[in-house]
């Protein structure tokens, strides 16, 4: 017998069905798979098509394993984890069936279910309900309610509304957060402290969504996962679309170009037709971005020309070549510092920065100095924010005339913003498609913010001309375009002294 059933019983007609016991929870990923598949019809896609992607399986094995002490990996302290996946990817169904399970095999489990809209968590809320309802409605206390329903073994699954009093008024053992995307980061902030472990239930808070921008929410929850290396579970079409048979032709299909075989090898339940016709009906970006997560629209980025692989390196400094800093002043938003060289071919090359929050000038002037190797007499500039050049209305002086007091000799002129942009996108790509910019990967900073400077939006079909100012990511672009403004500002007049 399946540990995951009783015993076979006769159904009215006389056929042999598996009949659902508490006593025997899924001991195995196959198991699983297969209680879904008997109860539900529910068929969980379980192929790994793409480096490094996961399959919607390997997210329900994690969650369900998670509060099982014999079956979750040694060391794991709580359930969290990120699902990354693609739109029509199951991401919802699936966290609605693991509410499920829950519900049937771990007692007294406080789960909730919140959305960026009310709507979108109600469609978790509504898979879950139609579960129970198709195969499981006599495991429910009393009558399913439009956000709230209790299981007979004390475990209680409730919508909530995204609102303050809603997150702070509950101690939850399982919340699962869709389309985090489009959460108030405030209110995410503070659901992040709802939740608690209870005896073998570990506090879990699972986080769904497909990312659409770089400066969003998502993209900020899945770089603090990487840090704390908490799981993300990421797949796209090709894990989730149903297999391609041999009556299809792979040089005659549209979808060829990003297949490449891939649902020749599939498991999934997505038609191919309604891809197809998606793909067609969509902008290319938006393809890559809502179907096969390669990355977030660009549309609105300052630096869409910025990739990673490619401008993004280890290099060290060279002390055979000059050393400038770049500085952008700031307390309660972070006050930054670039290490930069620039080679004999032109290779823009930075190596480190320091950035802080909330610290004196004189602290910051210290540790700068402390990270410059070989001295300040090794450095040829230091350009800075011409704000600095402002004095204090309590001390009479300026940051600027503070950190040459300090020993930096600290330089500003005036900066222009849209120029400063410009020389920053030319070093990245130039009209031949060369690049002349490359940063370490010590420099998160600045490599965060190169992705994520953003535009705002277009209100009434009109776009700014400015980037947003968000107090994060425009710091590390402040300092790095000071630099391309003073640098090639002294080049040009030297050039014009030459001539």
């Amino acid at each position: 017998m399946n540990p995951a059933f009783a015993e076979s019983s006769p159904d009215e007609h006389g056929q042999e069905t598996e009949v659902f016991a508490a006593e025997n929870p899924p001991q195995t990923r196959q198991q699983l798979k297969q209680f879904l598949q008997v109860h539900l019809n529910l068929h969980i896609p379980d192929a790994h098509l793409c480096p490094g992607h996961s399959s919607p399986m390997d997210y329900l094995w994690y969650s369900w394993s998670t509060d099982w002490p014999s079956l979750r990996p040694a060391g794991q302290i709580s359930g969290d984890c990120v699902v990354w996946a693609n739109r029509g990817g199951g991401k919802t169904q699936i966290a609605a069936a693991a509410a499920l399970l829950e519900g049937l095999f771990k007692e007294n489990c406080r789960s909730r279910i919140i959305a960026g809209s009310l709507d979108q968590a109600g469609r978790m809320y509504e898979y879950l309900t139609e579960f129970i309802e198709t195969s499981f409605a006599d495991q429910i206390e009393g009558r399913i309610l439009k956000d709230k329903c209790v299981f007979k073994n004390g475990t209680q699954v409730r919508l909530l509304a995204q609102s303050q009093r809603a997150v702070r008024g509950h101690h939850v053992q399982k919340l699962r957060c869709d389309e985090v995307e489009l959460f108030v980061p405030e209110i995410f902030n503070a659901a992040k402290f709802c939740i608690k472990s209870r005896g073998t239930l570990r506090g879990s808070m699972e986080c769904l969504s497909t990312m659409h921008r770089p400066w969003g929410l998502m993209q900020k929850v899945i770089s603090d996962a990487q840090t704390a290396q908490i799981p993300i579970f990421k797949w796209c079409l090709w894990e989730v679309i149903q297999r391609c048979g041999s009556d299809r032709s792979c040089s005659r299909c549209p979808l060829d170009r990003d297949c490449q075989g891939k649902a020749r090898r599939a498991d999934g339940f997505l038609q191919i037709d309604d891809c197809i016709a998606q793909m067609r009906r969509s902008s290319r970006v938006g393809f890559e971005t809502e179907m096969l997560c390669l990355k977030p629209n660009l549309e609105n980025a300052v630096f869409a020309d910025f990739e990673p692989a490619v401008h993004v390196r280890p290099v060290q400094d060279d002390p055979t070549l000059p050393l400038y800093r770049a500085i952008d002043f700031g307390y309660v938003h972070p006050f930054v510092c670039l290490w930069i060289q620039v080679d004999g071919e032109g290779l823009i090359r930075v190596i480190d920065e320091y950035v802080q929050s909330r610290r004196t000038l004189a602290a910051h002037a210290e540790e700068i100095k402390k990270k410059t190797s070989g001295g300040e007499s090794r450095v040829a500039a230091t350009y800075c924010d011409p704000a600095g050049g402002q004095r204090n209305g309590e001390s009479g002086r300026s940051s600027i005339e503070l950190l040459r007091e300090a020993g930096i000799r600290a330089y500003s002129s005036r900066s222009d913003i849209s120029g400063g942009l410009e020389k920053i996108r030319r070093a990245l790509r130039a009209g031949d498609g060369s690049s002349r910019l490359v940063i370490s990967p010590r420099c998160v900073h600045l490599i965060e913010a190169l992705q994520c400077y953003h535009y705002p939006a277009a209100v009434s079909g009109e776009r700014a001309e400015q980037p947003v100012k968000d107090g994060v990511y425009d710091h590390p672009i402040d300092a790095l375009r000071y630099f391309f403004l003073n640098y090639y500002k002294k080049s040009a007049k030297v050039r014009q002294v030459r001539g």
